[in-house]
């Protein structure tokens, strides 16, 4: 393999907003934030979503207001007789 082409991978923690929770991996994203987890120096990346808080892992229903958009869908396309 050729040398010094691929990325280098740094130990980051994604923080998710909502809940809190903390993913430790590794990663090429880096970050200016950092925090010391078990003796070694982690690259902070916050998130909105993740897997901890997505409703397609959570199965959380949102109630999504379909009735309003097709009356309007309605009302823009009728043919007036």
């Amino acid at each position: 393999m050729k040398k010094d082409i691929h990325p280098n991978l740094n130990p980051v923690c994604f923080v998710d907003v909502s809940t809190g929770k903390k993913f430790i991996t590794k990663s090429t994203s880096t970050s200016k934030k950092s925090e010391n987890i078990e003796g070694i120096d982690h690259h902070l990346l916050v998130r909105d979503v993740t897997m901890d808080s997505h409703p397609a892992y959570t199965g959380e229903k949102r109630f999504v207001d379909t009735a309003g958009r097709v009356e309007k869908f309605q009302s823009k396309f009728s043919r007036k007789s």
